[in-house]
C-alpha cells in the first residue's frame, strides 16, 4: 500500500504544480486596465480646441502622442503635446500615422493638462479632408460634452 500512497502523494504534487501554472498563466494572458485615470494628468473642466499644423507624431504603447505647432493670435506659436490612445485603437477607428505627417493640418478637441501647459488629452481628431477620428481611449475621460472649449491664449 506505501507504494500505492508514494505514488498518488506525486500525483497530487503534479497536479497542483500543473493547476498553480495554469493559473499564473490565465493572469499573464488577462488584459492589463488602464495603468492611470483621465483625472490623474488632465482638467474635464478645461476643454481646450486648437487647430495647428503636426510637427511629430509618436504612434507608441501605450499611448501615441502628437505634436502641433499652433499660432495664437498675436502670432507666436507654442507645440502642442495631445496624448491619443493605442495605435490598434486608432487604426480601428481608421486614423494610420501616414494621415498625420509634418505639416498637416488637423483640428483637436480635448482637454489641457492640470498643469495648465501646451499639453492636453485629444478626445476628436479632424483632418484638413473633414474626416474626423475618435482619438482618446480612457474610459474615465469626458467626451466634449461639458462646457465650450477655450482656444488657448498666447504662449499656452
Amino acid at each position: 500500500m506505501s507504494t500505492v500512497s508514494a505514488a498518488l502523494g506525486a500525483m497530487r504534487r503534479v497536479s497542483v504544480a500543473m493547476a498553480a501554472l495554469v493559473g499564473i498563466a490565465l493572469v499573464g494572458t488577462t488584459p492589463a486596465r488602464a495603468h492611470h485615470a483621465f483625472a490623474a494628468e488632465y482638467d474635464a473642466d478645461k476643454p481646450v480646441e486648437v487647430s495647428g499644423i503636426v510637427t511629430k507624431a509618436k504612434w507608441v504603447n501605450p499611448h501615441s502622442r502628437l505634436f502641433v505647432d499652433v499660432k495664437s493670435t498675436d502670432g507666436t506659436v507654442t507645440n502642442w503635446s495631445f496624448e491619443f490612445g493605442a495605435p490598434n485603437s486608432l487604426e480601428d477607428h481608421g486614423l494610420t500615422k501616414a494621415d498625420l505627417q509634418p505639416g498637416a493640418q488637423v483640428q483637436i478637441k480635448g482637454y489641457r493638462s492640470k498643469n495648465g501647459g501646451a499639453f492636453g488629452y485629444s478626445v476628436t481628431l479632424i483632418l484638413a479632408d473633414g474626416r474626423s477620428f475618435k482619438t482618446g481611449g480612457a474610459a474615465d475621460a469626458p467626451q466634449q460634452s461639458g462646457p465650450k472649449a477655450q482656444q488657448p491664449s498666447a504662449g499656452q
